[in-house]
């Protein structure tokens, strides 16, 4: 299929060894020889980047220089695919996307503009709105403040443009919200209930290929830690009309719910990238790292809907050493 071994660059590479152990086995399935470099701010104490073939370091992923930086190493070192792992790096990642594919490097990354919407919170939730897919009642607090005591209490708090779980919080009432935040803040819907994570796959012609869903039993720094795969129409449907809502959407994509047993489910979170819980997706047949692999050199995508209900996945702490 590929003369040569196949370059990977898997960037802000961090702790994500699930990851990279994903591709090297869609490589090893499709008959491939791969070869996987990471790149992180401090490489030397990264254990993806430690457990990668190569791996080097970059400025942050919002500064001027990063984006030069990776084309260089694209360039000088043949990079095939270029897999982004963190929000910040998405949207300079994805208006040089251009750029990386005249030097023959296929960045696996959304349009500027649906990344642009999934980067903020608030355009998220109006935009999945407006497409009728269900969202829990949500408003910037600087635009409420004089109606706070007419919102139906408790409530979330968290950043318009944060991930990772960054700076959420549940507020009783009015009186506990700050007369100022050093970041625009959104006030959400309290809900109760599951929550899961619907993992999907979009091909290059923004046909969603595939949508797992999984329980999330159990969640550590706002990472699944254990989980269960689980079959359902509704979630299904609705990451159509997620997918629909979102046409620049393209590859792996994840969004969070919860099915309040009152409101019914209702999104609260979507990624425009691979979510920290996919190698359970994965796990369960997806084969979202072999469509990337196979997108990037021209070939259709294989992710596919024949995946296995009730897969778990438990995690566990290991170590690198060195």
């Amino acid at each position: 299929m590929i003369a040569g071994k196949y370059n990977l660059l898997v960037t802000s590479a961090g702790r994500r060894v699930g990851l990279i152990e994903c591709f090297r086995k869609a490589a090893a399935d499709l008959g491939i020889e791969i070869v996987v470099h990471a790149c992180d701010l401090q490489p030397e104490i990264s254990p993806a980047c430690q457990l990668a073939d190569h791996w080097f370091a970059v400025p942050r992923g919002d500064s001027p220089e990063y984006t030069a930086q990776l084309l260089e190493y694209c360039r000088t070192h043949q990079i095939t695919a270029l897999v982004p792992t963190i929000d910040p790096e998405l949207l300079p990642l994805a208006i040089a996307r251009d750029q990386f594919a005249a030097i023959g490097t296929f960045v696996h990354v959304s349009s500027p503009e649906t990344i642009e919407i999934v980067r903020d919170k608030r355009k998220t939730m109006e935009e999945l709105a407006k497409a009728g897919v269900p969202v829990p009642q949500s408003a910037k607090v600087e635009e409420i403040r004089d109606t706070l005591a007419q919102w139906d209490w408790p409530a979330f708090i968290k950043p318009i443009s944060g991930s990772a779980s960054r700076g959420i919080a549940i507020v009783e009432g009015p009186d506990q919200i700050a007369q100022s935040y050093p970041e625009p803040m959104l006030l959400q819907q309290y809900l109760q209930g599951p929550e899961y994570t619907i993992n999907g796959y979009i091909d290059a012609k923004g046909e969603l290929l595939c949508a797992i869903p999984h329980l999330r039993i159990s969640i550590r720094a706002g990472e699944v830690e254990k989980g269960r795969t689980v079959k359902n129409p509704e979630f299904t449907r609705i990451a159509q009309d997620v997918a629909a809502a979102m046409p620049g959407a393209r590859g792996a994509f994840c969004f969070q719910l919860i099915d309040d047993p009152k409101y019914g489910p209702k999104i609260f979170e979507i990624n425009a990238r691979f979510g920290g819980g996919y190698p359970l997706a994965n796990h369960a047949g997806g084969r979202f790292a072999e469509s990337v692999i196979l997108e990037s050199l021209g070939r259709p995508a294989c992710a596919t809907d024949q995946w296995r209900d009730g897969a778990m996945m438990l995690r566990y702490d290991a170590a690198v050493f060195q």
